[in-house]
């Protein structure tokens, strides 16, 4: 494994929103009337605050929290035309199996995961002005810290991950609509890209596939193959950005439940294996994977990615202990190729559904710090 001089640090995406920030987020949601400069306000003073303690952490990769965003696939509503109310949809398969533990856990005041918006009309992109507001308000935020971060990112919901979450009452096809809304969102990921920020694209769906209602008992074949298109649909979308600029989340749910019914990651990661990007993301603290580094030397990753394994968890409010965070880390290192280079990250965001956040705020930022001390302790190790 390659460590320069040190394992990096990064994290997913989403970190925790302040109380006044999620009851706009609410009230909008509701669409309720909110006064434009209190919400502008209340983003700029929520993006401040998140950039300037991923600082304080020694993060090495940050971005702006997703503040503004109600979910990390929802946003979109507010970037994508053609989208025109919900409709109540099945959970996943494993919750399914345990109906009243999923009643009990998947309950927000924001919103409601049953309820997925619905595809009514044509979707092209609309959200220019609101993604380059979201940009200029990091790079504010970065230049009110004083933040000398290694690298920036910005994450952006992959097609697939929209046609997942969105029901699809336009279309002929699923194949039209996953590859309408993949020329849709190539334009969000060429403005982050010409912005010279990582993109990293969230794409949990390539690994919960195997759990959804929809594939739940189809055999591994055919989600092999729903994965590829998946795949091509994102590769088609990031035909204009740089793969030295894309790094890609996928994971089994950031969600505390059975995930008995996930996939395997060795059986996936060829297919993931495909796409056009530099950065692979995967959870590897989930107790359910936790085995799984040995798919990275059964199926090695490609010449010159880098492997951002998840080595904290974000669905238990338990601090992972530095040494065990070193601990998963070394066993990756051993597992993958000597030039490969690991970023340390959590195994998933911290609050990606705003107001379901399975991990207390402060002691979400406390795990961030016990992973920037179990990284330093994997790279004294390793050195």
């Amino acid at each position: 494994m390659a460590t320069d001089d040190r394992i990096r640090t990064t994290h997913i995406g989403s970190l925790p929103r302040p109380p006044e920030l999620l009851d706009y987020l609410q009230r909008r949601q509701n669409d309720e009337d909110v006064d434009a400069d209190d919400w502008n306000r209340a983003v700029v003073d929520a993006t401040h605050d998140v950039v300037e303690r991923q600082t304080d952490v020694g993060l090495d990769s940050i971005n702006n929290g997703e503040q503004s965003r109600v979910s990390f696939n929802w946003y979109v509503a507010d970037r994508l035309s053609g989208i025109d109310g919900t409709r109540e949809q099945e959970l996943w398969a494993d919750l399914q199996e345990f109906p009243d533990y999923a009643e009990e856990t998947f309950k927000t005041d924001v919103i409601d995961l049953a309820e997925h918006p619905v595809v009514t009309g044509p979707v092209e992109y609309t959200g220019h002005e609101r993604a380059t507001e979201e940009l200029a308000e990091f790079e504010d935020a970065l230049d009110a810290a004083d933040a000398d971060a290694e690298d920036t990112f910005m994450t952006a919901a992959s097609p697939s991950v929209v046609t997942a979450t969105h029901v699809n009452d336009y279309y002929d096809s699923y194949d039209e609509f996953l590859f309408a809304v993949a020329d849709a969102m190539a334009e969000e990921y060429e403005l982050v890209a010409d912005a010279g920020l990582t993109i990293q694209i969230d794409a949990p769906e390539l690994l919960t596939i195997g759990h959804t209602a929809a594939y739940a008992d189809e055999p591994l074949d055919e989600i092999k193959a729903a994965t590829r298109l998946h795949v091509d649909a994102l590769n088609e979308a990031l035909s204009n950005v740089p793969a030295e600029q894309v790094r890609l989340h996928t994971c089994w749910g950031s969600y505390e439940g059975p995930h008995h019914l996930d996939t395997d990651l060795v059986e996936m990661l060829p297919v993931i294996y495909e796409a056009d990007i530099s950065g692979l993301s995967v959870e590897q603290a989930n107790p359910r994977h936790q085995h799984e580094y040995r798919a990275f030397a059964e199926q090695p990753l490609p010449d010159g990615w880098t492997l951002m394994p998840g080595v904290v968890d974000v669905k238990t409010n338990i601090i992972d202990h530095p040494e065990t965070i070193a601990d998963r880390l070394e066993r990756v290192a051993e597992a993958v190729d000597d030039d490969t280079t690991l970023v340390a990250a959590p195994d998933c965001g911290f609050s990606t559904q705003a107001g379901l956040g399975m991990v207390d705020p402060e002691i979400a930022w406390a795990k961030l710090e016990a992973l920037v001390e179990g990284a330093e302790r994997a790279t004294e190790r390793l050195s």
